[in-house]
């Protein structure tokens, strides 16, 4: 099976895209860790374009966790199930808002090999705020991901919207069954 976890930063991706996959025993791919480079540099387009290409046909079934819109030509070009988190605003920037308290007190490297950490100034005072982002994509994801559920260039793709801790755990039975 391959599975596209989308949503807004913070929305709680990861920790689903990480337990589908470890219910599954499937690789779970994180987009950032295929984008982000040291002192937070991005990758270029093409050559994130080709790493993503390698990972997916690494392997016959997966896991991604991770939006980057520009990369539905190849992610949703084999993907079996798209599942949007849609958790709310208020829940959604409080767990963002979590997340980067806990970072940044940590200090945890984010992505193997980039030295990028979260600190409290990047993360609540700097125009790179990912809470910032949270707030600024929020309203738009929500109208992209309904666009596409309804594109017929993406009838073949089964998409599953969460907007409570049953669903996913509902979406987690399933899954687990049809093993």
């Amino acid at each position: 099976m391959k599975i596209n976890i989308i949503g807004t930063s913070g929305s709680g991706k990861s920790t689903l895209a990480r337990r589908i996959a470890t219910e599954l025993a499937l690789p779970c791919i994180e987009m950032d860790t295929l984008y982000w480079l040291p002192e937070w540099q991005g990758t270029p387009d093409d050559v994130l374009f080709a790493k993503l290409e390698a990972a997916l046909s690494a392997t016959p079934g997966w896991v991604l966790d991770g939006n980057y819109n520009r990369t539905r030509p190849i992610k949703w070009r084999d993907v079996d199930l798209v599942v949007w988190v849609d958790y709310g605003l208020a829940r959604t920037l409080r767990q963002a808002v979590t997340r980067a308290v806990k970072r940044a007190w940590t200090q945890q490297e984010l992505w193997p090999g980039t030295g990028n950490r979260e600190s409290f100034r990047r993360s609540f005072f700097s125009r790179e705020s990912i809470l910032l982002w949270t707030l600024k994509t929020w309203r738009s994801n929500r109208a992209r991901y309904e666009t596409d559920m309804r594109n017929p260039s993406y009838a073949h793709i089964r998409f599953v919207r969460i907007t409570t801790r049953q669903q996913a755990e509902a979406l987690l039975a399933e899954l687990r069954a049809a093993r």
